[in-house]
C-alpha cells in the first residue's frame, strides 16, 4: 500500500509540472509560519508542517475541528461519539499528553490532565488557518510539545458581515451559530456564539455546548493590539468514556477560558512581539450521573502567563528568542491545592550558505520548573534546496514532558498516582523531501523516536491498586507521506489531499505483571478527500478514513457532504459514516453508525 501511494503521488508531481494553465492565484508557499520562533515562508521551512488554509476550511464537509484534522496524515484524533465531544488528540503514536496545542500561539495545554487539551477547539467560522508541526517542538515551544504541535490561528481584519446558521440531524442533533465581524476607525472586532445539543447516539451520550468567541484589534493606524477571548462550557453524558465500558451512568461537566493580549514592536532589524494570557479550566466529573455523592471530582485549573518573542535580522541571518513565564495554580478535592511556576528560555538561529540554498536551523530551549529539575531540549534543522520546487531536510531534537497532576496525586479505589513520578523523555529524529509549486505540494519523510520514562499504570497482583510508574520505553519508527493538489475543471476550483502513514512501535520488556495502557497508536492510515464543484452553485465533498491499530482493529470510514450556494444563502447536508462502519477508536466506545446533519446559513454583508 506504501508503494501505491507514493507512486499516486509521483505521478502528479509529473501531470502538474506540465499544467501551468490550472495554477491557482492562491501559493501556499508564500504563507508565513507562525509555529516557528523565526517566522520563514511555508516553503523555506526545514520541518514537516502541514497547513489547512482558509479555502480548504471553507471546503471541507468537517463540521468541527476535530473533523478537520482527522483528514489530516499522522494525525490521530479518537473521538468518543459525535461532534468532537470527548476527544484525545495524537500526533506519530505519541500519547494524548504528548501534543500540544496552541490558539494564536498561546499554549493551551492543561495541568490537570491532557483530556482537556481540545476543550477550546474553536468554531471554524473563527479560523483563518491551521498549522500542524510534526516531530519534536520542545524547542520551539517548550515542554509538551513531545510529538508534535496544532497551532490555530484566527482570523485578523475582515470585511463587515453578519452570519447566521442553524444544523439539524440525527441523534436529535441542534446546532445554532452567530458570526459578526464589524470595523471602526481604530479598531475591529469578530465575534461568535454558538450553542450544540444532542439526546446522544446510545444511552448516557447527550452534550450540551456553548462556545463564545471575541477578538477585537484596537489602534489599528499605528500599533495593533489584539485581543482574544474566548468561553467554552460542555455538558455531557460519558458513557464508558473513562472507565470501564460498564461504568455507563459517567457524567461530566467542564468549563474553560482564555484572555490574551498581544502586539508587536518593529525597529530596524528588530521585531518584538509581546503577549499575555490567562487560562481558567473547570472540569466537574461525577462516577453516576444519577446520584453524584457516590464519587464526584472537582478539579479547577488557572495558568496566567507572559511572554516575549524577539527576531533579528543580521548579515549572519536571523535569530530567534524570547523567554516565556507563567503559574499554574490548582485547586482539586482530589488531587489537593498546588502550585507551579515555570520559566522557558528560546534561543535559535537560521544560517544561510551556498546562496542560500543550504539552511542550518540550530537552537534550544531552557526550561525551570518550581517542582521538577531544570531542564534543556536542544535541536536542529536542516534543509537543501535542490530547486525552486524540490527540497531535502532533516532534523533533530530532544524533548520531554513533566506528568500532569492527574498522573502525580490522583486516587481512586481503583487507581492511586505518584508524586515520584519523573518527566518522560525522547529523542527524534526524521529526514524528508518536500515539492512545492503554486497548485500543489507533496511531502515524504522518515520518522524515528526513542522514549524513555513513559508513564503506564502498572501492579504485580490482580487485587492490587493502578499506580502511576515510570515504566516503559519505546521505540516509534515509521513514515508519513501527503499531498495536497488544486486544479480547475471548466474553471471551478478542485482540491485532492491524499495522505499514508506506517509506524512500528516496539517496546521493550516491562518487566511487571499487568499494564493498564498498551500501545494501541495507528499502524497504518489512510487518508483522503476530494472537494469539488462542477456546477456555478453547487459544491460536493467526499472524505476516506483508514486506519489500522497495533492492536489489530482495522475499519473505514466514508462521509460526504454538498453544499448549495443561493447568493447569500448556503444550505448544505453531511452524511457520516455512509457504510455504517461498527468502530471503536479509544477505549472501546462505539462510534456511531451512519447520521445526517442538515444545515442553512445566510449572511449579510
Amino acid at each position: 500500500m506504501k508503494l501505491k501511494f507514493i507512486a499516486i503521488f509521483s505521478f502528479i508531481s509529473a501531470v502538474v509540472s506540465a499544467q501551468e494553465e490550472n495554477q491557482i492565484p492562491e501559493q501556499i508557499e508564500e504563507v508565513v509560519i507562525s509555529a516557528n520562533r523565526i517566522e520563514i515562508p511555508f516553503s523555506e521551512d526545514s520541518r514537516t508542517i502541514t497547513i489547512i488554509s482558509s479555502k480548504e476550511i471553507r471546503n471541507s464537509a468537517a463540521p468541527t475541528v476535530v473533523d478537520l484534522l482527522q483528514q489530516v496524515a499522522g494525525v490521530d484524533i479518537r473521538r468518543r461519539g459525535t461532534f468532537g465531544m470527548q476527544a484525545d488528540l495524537y500526533i506519530r503514536g505519541g500519547g494524548f499528553d504528548q501534543t500540544l496545542f496552541l490558539i494564536d500561539g498561546i499554549k493551551v495545554e492543561d495541568a490537570q490532565t491532557g483530556h482537556h487539551t481540545l476543550n477550546m477547539a474553536l468554531p471554524l467560522d473563527v479560523i483563518e488557518r491551521i498549522e500542524i508541526i510534526k516531530g519534536p517542538a520542545a524547542r520551539i515551544y517548550g515542554q509538551n510539545a513531545f510529538t508534535g504541535a496544532v497551532n490555530i490561528i484566527t482570523k485578523k481584519k475582515a470585511s463587515e458581515f453578519v452570519s447566521v446558521g442553524v444544523q439539524g440531524g440525527s441523534f436529535e442533533q441542534l446546532n445554532a451559530e452567530v458570526t459578526a465581524n464589524t470595523n471602526f476607525e481604530a479598531s475591529s472586532h469578530l465575534v461568535h456564539y454558538s450553542r450544540n445539543t444532542s439526546e446522544g447516539y446510545r444511552f448516557n451520550t447527550d452534550y450540551d455546548n456553548q462556545n463564545y468567541f471575541l477578538k477585537s484589534t484596537f489602534n489599528t493606524q499605528k500599533t495593533p493590539v489584539e485581543m482574544i477571548a474566548s468561553f467554552s462550557e460542555r455538558k455531557f453524558g460519558a458513557n464508558g468514556f473513562y472507565a470501564s465500558p460498564t461504568a455507563v451512568n459517567q457524567y461530566e461537566e467542564t468549563q474553560t477560558s482564555l484572555l490574551g493580549f498581544s502586539t508587536q514592536f518593529r525597529k530596524g532589524h528588530l521585531k518584538i512581539s509581546p503577549r499575555i494570557y490567562w487560562r481558567r479550566n473547570q472540569d466537574e466529573y461525577v462516577f453516576v450521573r444519577q446520584d453524584p455523592s457516590i464519587y464526584r471530582n472537582l478539579h479547577i485549573t488557572n495558568k496566567i502567563g507572559a511572554e516575549a518573542n524577539a527576531s533579528y535580522t543580521s548579515n549572519l541571518g536571523i535569530t530567534g528568542f524570547g523567554v516565556d513565564m507563567a503559574k499554574v495554580f490548582l485547586s482539586s478535592n482530589n488531587l489537593g491545592n498546588r502550585d507551579r511556576f515555570m520559566t522557558t528560555l528560546f534561543v535559535e538561529h537560521r544560517f544561510e550558505f551556498l546562496n542560500n540554498l543550504l539552511d542550518v536551523t540550530p537552537g534550544v530551549a531552557a526550561t525551570y520548573y518550581s517542582d521538577f529539575d531544570f531542564q534543556a531540549f536542544p535541536g536542529i534543522d536542516v534543509g537543501y534546496k535542490i530547486s525552486d520546487s524540490w527540497k531535502v531536510y532533516a532534523n533533530a531534537g530532544y524533548t520531554y514532558r513533566i506528568p500532569t497532576y492527574t498522573d502525580l496525586f490522583y486516587s481512586d479505589p481503583t487507581t492511586l498516582g505518584n508524586e515520584n513520578l519523573q518527566p518522560e523523555k525522547a529523542i527524534s529524529e526524521e529526514i524528508g523531501i518536500k515539492f512545492n509549486m503554486q497548485n500543489i505540494n507533496v511531502t515524504a519523510a522518515f520518522f524515528n523516536r526513542d522514549s524513555d520514562n513513559l508513564i503506564d499504570y502498572v501492579k504485580e497482583n490482580e487485587e492490587d491498586l493502578w499506580v502511576a510508574t515510570n515504566v516503559r520505553s519505546l521505540n516509534t519508527k515509521g513514515f508519513e507521506t501527503h499531498a495536497n493538489y488544486n486544479f480547475k475543471i471548466n474553471g471551478f476550483i478542485q482540491f485532492l489531499n491524499l495522505g499514508y502513514t506506517y509506524m512500528e512501535d516496539e517496546v521493550k520488556e516491562l518487566g511487571i505483571t499487568y499494564s493498564r495502557y498498551s500501545i494501541n497508536s495507528l499502524k497504518q492510515q489512510v487518508t483522503g478527500s476530494f472537494k469539488s464543484q462542477f456546477l456555478k452553485n453547487l459544491s460536493q465533498s467526499i472524505v476516506y478514513k483508514y486506519a489500522e491499530r497495533t492492536a489489530g482493529e482495522r475499519y473505514t470510514v466514508v462521509d460526504v457532504s454538498a453544499t448549495l450556494q443561493l447568493k447569500k444563502l448556503e444550505l448544505s447536508v453531511i452524511a457520516n459514516n455512509i457504510f455504517n462502519e461498527a468502530y471503536t477508536e479509544t477505549n472501546l466506545v462505539p462510534m456511531p453508525k451512519g447520521n445526517l446533519l442538515f444545515g442553512l446559513k445566510y449572511t449579510f454583508e
